[in-house]
C-alpha cells in the first residue's frame, strides 16, 4: 500500500491558523502595551489639565469684570422692552385670535367631510 502526501510547498491549514493567531497575539501585546502606557500616563495628564483650567480662570479673575456684564445679552421679544411701545400684547392676541379662527374652520371642515363619508356609506 503506498501512502499519498501533500507536497510540503504549501503551509498546512494548521500551521496557517498557528500564524494567524501568532499575529494576532502579537497585535493584543502591542494594544495592551499602548493602554499601559495611557494609565500610567492618566494622573499626569488630569494634573495637567486641572492646572491649565486653574490658570484660565485665575487669567478671567485678573482681568476683572463679570461673567454677567456682556453686551450681547438675548433680549425677549415677547415683552417688546426695547423701545417701551404701548402696543405689547396685541400681536400675540392676534396670532391666538387667527390661531383659534384656523382651528375652528379646520374642526367645521373635518365634521363637513364626515357628515358627507356618513351620507355614502348609509350608516
Amino acid at each position: 500500500m503506498a501512502m499519498f502526501r501533500r507536497s510540503p510547498k504549501s503551509p498546512s491549514a494548521l500551521r496557517r491558523r498557528q500564524e494567524e493567531i501568532e499575529k494576532r497575539e502579537a497585535e493584543l501585546r502591542e494594544k495592551l502595551e499602548e493602554l499601559q502606557r495611557s494609565i500610567a500616563a492618566a494622573p499626569r495628564v488630569a494634573e495637567e489639565t486641572a492646572r491649565r483650567q486653574r490658570e484660565e480662570v485665575h487669567m478671567r479673575a485678573k482681568t476683572g469684570g463679570n461673567r454677567l456684564d456682556v453686551s450681547f445679552a438675548l433680549q425677549d421679544k415677547r415683552f417688546g422692552d426695547d423701545d417701551g411701545s404701548t402696543q405689547r400684547h396685541r400681536p400675540l392676541r392676534k396670532e391666538r385670535r387667527e390661531g383659534r379662527i384656523v382651528f375652528l374652520l379646520l374642526v367645521a371642515a373635518l365634521a363637513a367631510a364626515v357628515i358627507w363619508l356618513m351620507s355614502l356609506m348609509h350608516f
